[in-house]
Parts: structure tokens; C-alpha cells; sequence
């Protein structure tokens, strides 16, 4: 027996367009002698529809795209993920369902049992959890279903009562099928390939696990679909970040004849980078835009969008304002300039001092007798964004925003100025990341000049200013936040961590207290477990810690 896995891109809502692909992966697979096609969960409408799910029209559209993707299920079975709907009284309209398609017929639906409903899930929103268990017979073979999150019911502390394949085993199926919609972080790749190591091991059941690639907001997808020997050993691990379709022998998966064992790199790095590049490339794919803009200030974090703009959309369609104003540095426009030259991208020089003292003129009247301040150095920031919106508008650019999540976290940005775009590239990269993503860009040649990567970080908003001024350095300040959001660390936890208490206190105020400004951020590219958005769920208005 054949099993062909079809790690394909969807677009949300796109029946037409993800139904093609479907069907063109269903007749490449038929044509290279498969006997079996796994699409990934939620295939027909893509993954998350979140609310799209309450309409009636969106549902009747799924079920139309498996109605017409069945007539193409003729001399070989397909399994595709879709909604079904649940037609007892009780529970949720909905199950979240993998559609086993034969003999141009529904032969099987089987509904996932467990409804992730943490970080940036919300599934048991939607749907009713299966209660249900059994195998479907296939060609001789008895074949245990399952939808993404049955298989992860693990470890000492599990999040479900019921573990689905504990309850499928005692079927004896001979080999389990998967089909996942399996958000990337840069931890991900190696959690689910131990998950599948142990799961295949321990019932001795070869496993075919398909997830999806592209990206959908602020979700980016890896890929990277397994096939995984009964011996809990890796016989393949398919491409991060691409479309594949590759064919295995089942037999000799669960004799491990031949066995390629082809992981796939996961250096930490690399793959954030890669990530990033598919998260931007597919946000302007997918929303038809082509053309990107942002201000470049000479700093790391304007560089390294840059350059992750360039790879993901091409030179020709990223342009840069460079804006200084009085104080910035000399560096800071050459060291752009060079960065410009080394891209070869296109770019204006725009002086922000007129608008910037005609500004002050007009509101003189209203702060006579106020000291320089905040207020002064805000005012640049939006005139820079004001500029950049003002290309967006006439010549139909998409600003990508240049913020960093160290930033982000503590507050460190101007809302309506430098916090705004239409997509926060670095928002879920800490600084210090960003710092280890400019050694990765500059590995083969000398991309981001030395003088960016080496100067102390400043936002240039009045003399001589630097990050350190109203930040701790950024290695100490990114390790706190670090333990603080994606472990979730209190501060007496900190504390017996080794950080200082003042430190700790002032910093997890600074975290709580500009929960306001996150709210109104761009959609934030997800790279690590817990980012700022729909995985972070937090109240504005609260006192804890602020």
C-alpha cells in the first residue's frame, strides 16, 4: 500500500481555490500509484476560520467543496479535513472532521476528540468534541483516524481526560493517518517529532502525520509532515515552508526497509528567519498586496525588516524613508545609505525638521511654560509615521513595522508613530534575537553594515539618547521577560531566579501597564510559544503587578 502526503498552502475561505489544489493533489497521487492522499485538517476552508464557522453560508460552502472533491476520490481514497455537521441536539453544531473519501463516496467521518483551547486555539468555540472510537478497514488494513491535537495528550500533567489513542488502540489498527494544522513556533518542529517518535513506539504503529504550510495572519505554518516507523523512529520528515507531495510504501515503513530518516534542520535561527520571510510573503500573497514600505532609521531593527522584506517580496517591491531629524546621528543616515546600497532598494531622504518645528509653532500657545519632554520626542515619531502612511495611501504600499517584542513588552514605542503598520514583522523577537538574526543575514557576506550592529540602540529622539537611558540592558531585560510571558514567572519566582527585586518589580509594571498599547498593534507574526496577540490574552484595565 501506497500513502501519499499532500503538504499544500490554503487561503482561509477560499473554497474554490483550496478545492483546486485538492483535487490536483488527489490526481498527482492517483497518477504516482498512491492508494491514500492526506490533505491537512480544516483543508477545504483553511485553518483558523475562527468566527467565519458561526456563518450557515460558510459551513454550506465546506460541504459543497467535499460534495465535489468526492467524485475525485476514484481508484484511490483520500482524506480530507472539513466541518461537519453534528445533527444531535446537544453540544455544538459542529465537529471538526476528517473526511475519509473512496469509491467517489463519504465511506467514514471521523470527528477530533480533543478541542485545543489555549494560546491562539479556540476551537472548543466552534465545535463538539467526538465521543466515538474505532478503525475503518482499507484495503486489508484496519486504519486508526486522527485530527492534530488527538495525538498530543502527553506527559506527566495532561490536558485532557481522555487520550483518543489509547481508546483507538484497542481496535488493533495496523497504521495511524493524521491530518494537523500545526502553528510554527521555533520550538515546534522538535516538540512534535518526539511526540510522534513516542506515540509510534509505545503502540507500535506507524504513523503518517500531514500539517500544512503557508501562513495565515499572523500564523505561520512549517510543514515539515512525518512519516514515523513503528519503532518510533524517523523515516521522513518532509520540507519546512514548501508544498510537497511525496509518496511512501507502507510496508516498508513498518519493516523500515530503505529508510531515508531525513530530518529536517532545526537551529533556531535559521528558522525564524525562514519563518518571518513566509509570514510577510504570505500576508501580501494572500491580501493581493505587492509593495512594501518602511522607515529606515540606521538602527538593527529597520535593518533587519529590510532584508526580510527583500527576501520575501523582491527588491523591486520595498522601498525605505530615511527621516532624521536634528538629532540624529551622522552614522545613522550613512550606515542606512550603505544598508540601501547593499540591497539595492529604492529610497527618499525626508527631513523631518520642518514639519517638526511647524508642529512646534502651533502648539507653543498651549505648552508655554512646559519643559521638553515626551510629548517633543512623540511628535517626531508620528511625523515619520505620518509620511509613511502618506506613501502607503498615494502609491498603495503596505508599512511593515519595525518594532521589536522587548519593546513591545515594556512600552518602549510611540502609539500612532513608530507602532504602527500594517504587520509587526519582529514583534515576537526579542532583542537580543534580533542581534543573533543579523549574525545569520551577515553569514555569507556583509549585508547590515558594522556600524548598525555595533552602535548602542537609540530611538534618537533628543541628544545623545540611548535605550539604556530608560531600559536595562537588553540581555538582562529580555532574560526577565522571557521567564515572565512565555513561562509564565511571578516575581518572587524571578527573584529566586537571581533577578534583582527593584528590577523585576519595575519591569513586570512596565510589561502590565502597556497592555493599552498592545491592543492597538499590528497582527504580530508569531515565531515563539507565547506571543503578543490571540495567544496573550490579558485585561487593559487591572492592577495586577501594574
Amino acid at each position: 500500500m501506497k500513502i501519499a502526503l499532500a503538504q499544500q498552502n490554503y487561503i482561509i475561505g477560499d473554497f474554490e481555490g483550496n478545492r483546486k489544489k485538492i483535487i490536483a493533489g488527489i490526481r498527482e497521487a492517483k497518477k504516482r500509484s498512491a492508494d491514500v492522499v492526506l490533505f491537512s485538517e480544516l483543508s477545504v476552508c483553511g485553518y483558523p476560520p475562527r468566527d467565519f464557522l458561526e456563518f450557515h453560508d460558510f459551513v454550506q460552502q465546506c460541504l459543497h467543496s467535499i460534495e465535489l472533491i468526492t467524485k475525485e476520490a476514484v481508484g484511490i481514497a483520500a482524506l480530507v479535513g472539513a466541518p461537519s455537521i453534528n445533527n444531535k441536539p446537544e453540544g455544538k453544531d459542529l465537529y471538526n472532521s476528517a473526511y475519509f473519501l473512496y469509491d467517489g463516496k463519504v465511506q467514514q467521518i471521523v470527528n477530533k476528540s480533543l478541542l485545543p483551547n489555549y494560546d491562539v486555539f479556540d476551537e472548543y468555540r466552534y465545535f463538539e468534541a467526538n465521543q466515538e472510537f474505532g478503525v475503518v478497514e482499507f484495503l486489508g488494513r484496519r486504519i486508526a483516524f486522527t485530527v492534530c491535537e488527538d495525538l498530543w495528550n502527553t506527559g506527566i500533567n495532561p490536558l485532557y481526560i481522555t487520550t483518543p489513542v489509547d481508546k483507538i488502540s484497542t481496535f488493533s489498527p495496523d497504521y495511524m493517518l493524521n491530518i494537523s494544522a500545526s502553528p510554527f513556533d521555533y520550538n515546534h518542529a522538535v516538540e512534535r517529532i518526539n511526540l510522534l517518535k513516542e506515540t509510534a513506539k509505545r503502540y507500535h504503529l506507524p504513523i503518517f502525520y500531514c500539517n500544512c504550510v503557508g501562513a495565515q495572519t499572523e500564523l505561520i505554518f512549517d510543514g515539515g509532515s512525518l512519516v514515523i516507523s513503528p519503532n518510533g523512529e524517523v523515516f521522513d520528515e518532509m520540507n519546512f515552508f514548501e508544498e510537497q507531495l511525496c509518496i511512501y510504501d507502507l510496508d516498508e515503513v513498518i519493516q523500515s526497509k530503505n529508510v531515508v530518516n531525513r530530518e529536517q534542520p532545526k537551529s533556531k535561527i535559521p528558522l525564524i528567519y525562514k519563518a518571518l520571510v513566509a509570514g510577510v510573503r504570505e500576508y501580501f500573497k494572500k491580501l493581493n498586496f505587492q509593495k512594501a514600505i518602511l522607515g529606515l532609521s540606521g538602527g538593527i531593527d529597520s535593518a533587519v525588516v529590510a532584508c526580510i522584506a527583500v527576501d520575501a517580496l523582491g527588491k523591486e517591491n520595498v522601498k525605505v524613508l530615511l527621516m532624521p531629524s536634528q538629532y540624529s546621528s551622522e552614522h545613522s543616515i550613512s550606515d542606512a545609505l550603505q544598508l540601501v546600497k547593499n540591497l539595492q532598494i529604492d529610497h527618499e531622504v525626508i527631513s523631518l525638521q520642518k514639519v517638526y518645528d511647524a508642529s512646534l509653532d502651533t502648539l507653543e500657545p498651549y505648552f508655554s511654560g512646559k519643559q521638553f519632554d515626551v510629548t517633543e520626542e512623540n511628535l517626531q515619531a508620528r511625523i515619520r509615521a505620518m509620511f509613511l502612511m502618506s506613501f502607503c495611501n498615494k502609491h498603495h504600499y503596505i508599512l511593515l513595522n519595525t518594532s521589536n517584542k522587548s519593546e513591545m513588552a515594556v512600552g518602549y514605542g510611540t502609539l500612532y508613530g513608530d507602532m504602527c503598520g500594517g504587520m509587526a514583522v519582529l514583534g515576537d523577537v526579542y532583542k537580543t534575537e534580533v542581534y543573533e538574526l543579523v549574525k545569520y543575514i551577515n553569514n555569507e557576506k556583509l549585508i547590515i553594515p558594522e556600524n548598525i550592529i555595533n552602535k548602542p540602540p537609540s530611538a534618537e529622539l533628543r541628544p545623545d539618547q540611548k535605550d539604556s537611558d530608560s531600559l536595562p540592558e537588553y540581555s538582562i531585560l529580555d532574560s526577565i521577560l522571557y521567564q515572565y510571558i512565555e513561562q509564565r514567572q511571578g516575581p518572587e519566582q524571578l527573584v529566586q531566579k537571581g533577578f534583582e527585586r527593584s528590577l523585576v518589580e519595575r519591569v513586570l509594571k512596565m510589561v502590565n501597564r502597556n497592555e493599552h498599547k498592545r491592543y492597538q498593534s499590528p497582527p504580530i507574526l508569531r515565531i515563539s510559544q507565547k506571543s503578543f496577540g490571540s495567544g496573550r490574552r490579558l485585561p487593559i484595565v487591572a492592577k495586577y503587578l501594574s
